[in-house]
């Protein structure tokens, strides 16, 4: 199977928006021989990530969670802060969080570069 590479530049571009188009291409949707089962998707290059853009007051109220697993260990963490250390980070989680939730997911996530 021939695997492409698409560039896909998010300057200006809404992070859901950008997020779904790399979805679809990492599942490999866009080709005629698509197979949910089947791992045919294709490699993205995403490039100017600084220039992401969330729309309305996301910036101040979208919440990032994660648990320690222990009582009373829910971490919070703004977009904000959590954008000063990796908008990449954010991207990719926005992309992990859409991809079907099977064996595969972990395969197509790694052929997402974020430059």
């Amino acid at each position: 199977m021939n695997r492409e590479t698409h560039t896909i530049d998010v300057s200006k571009r809404s992070l859901g928006r950008v997020a779904t188009e790399i979805t679809t291409l990492l599942m490999g949707k866009q080709r005629a021989d698509y197979r949910p089962h089947d791992d045919k998707g294709d490699f993205v290059v995403v490039k100017n990530i600084s220039n992401l853009v969330l729309t309305g007051d996301k910036k101040k109220k979208k919440i990032y969670y994660r648990h320690s697993g222990y009582p009373g260990g829910l971490k919070e963490i703004p977009y904000e802060k959590f954008a000063k250390r990796s908008q990449a980070i954010a991207l990719k989680k926005a992309v992990y969080g859409m991809l079907p939730k099977n064996k595969l997911r972990k395969a197509r996530i790694k052929r997402l570069k974020v430059e």
